[in-house]
């Protein structure tokens, strides 16, 4: 049986609201955290539907899952590129809130988790009287797909040790980054990491309808041994920190938090959602074992 730990539930202290654009649709939006009770769980409103349906921010309702993103939805409904704000709410404990939206995916920002970092601190975090259990894993659990490879191991926190690599990409190659996941180092080695592509992806994502709202003010371009973007680089390995921040978002689906060390090279949202599938089976039957 997994070992538990408990910390006290977390919500905001008061809503905080940014508009701006999404990156896949290019169209504004208007996004609110609201506070919510205990056991209500991340969940995201739909505002500017009739019915205002809400949809849970877990692996169940994991309904789309590209190279580029991931969605829920329920039904029809959808709510598009979640992992960056997902990201910031799990490295600061959010356990309660509601994100109410006006359009079909959040805000992009400048690519990255630092506007809804912005947020949280903004509003201020409020524990709560009911516990929150910490999974501890208790035995590996392994993912490979061809070049792709994850594998958890039991640890006494939540680390992550990501390999990235484009062995075409002058630029890219191989990078590699770890660290244990708290508020404080998501806040200052992951947070401001933004999306990235290569130059040469672009035209496929823009031909299938991708990336209208997408520019050098919220994302890195690679095109050769050159970098594009709004005031250079934040970090030199800044491309594995990002999809570090995704692996934090996709996992955050899990529902609840879990230390292990998960390893991975070569990860996108599709096995990084694969894999949160697998640690959350894993880690349910032993604890109804």
């Amino acid at each position: 049986m997994a070992l538990l730990e408990h910390r006290k539930q977390r919500t905001l202290k008061r809503d905080a609201l940014f508009s701006g654009i999404g990156i896949h649709t290019g169209e504004v939006v208007r996004m609110r955290f609201t506070p919510a009770k205990e056991g209500t769980g991340i969940v995201f409103k739909r505002v500017d539907l009739p019915s205002q349906p809400i949809i849970p921010a877990t692996v169940e309702y994991v309904c789309d899952i590209t190279s580029r993103s991931t969605t829920i939805g329920i039904d029809k409904i959808r709510i598009h590129t979640i992992e960056h704000v997902m990201a910031a709410l799990s490295a600061f404990g959010i356990d309660n809130l509601c994100i109410e939206l006006d359009n079909i995916e959040p805000p992009v920002g400048n690519g990255s988790s630092d506007l809804f970092v912005e947020m949280i601190e903004g509003a201020g975090i409020e524990e709560q009287e009911a516990s929150h259990p910490i999974v501890k894993l208790q035995k590996p659990v392994y993912f490979t797909e061809g070049e792709i490879h994850l594998a958890a191991i039991p640890c006494d926190h939540f680390r992550i040790s990501y390999t990235l690599q484009y062995p075409n990409s002058p630029v890219l190659k191989a990078q590699f980054h770890s660290l244990e996941v708290t508020p404080q180092n998501f806040k200052k080695e992951i947070a401001s990491c933004r999306t990235f592509s290569l130059y040469e992806d672009l035209s496929y994502l823009i031909d299938r309808g991708l990336i209208k709202g997408g520019s050098l003010d919220n994302a890195v371009v690679i095109k050769g041994d050159e970098v594009f973007s709004r005031g250079g680089l934040f970090f030199p390995d800044e491309m594995v920190r990002h999809k570090i921040l995704d692996m934090i978002g996709d996992f955050a689906l899990v529902g609840f938090d879990f230390h292990a060390h998960v390893m991975a090279i070569r990860s996108g949202h599709a096995s990084n959602y694969a894999f949160a599938k697998k640690l959350y089976n894993t880690i349910t039957m032993e604890n109804l074992g």
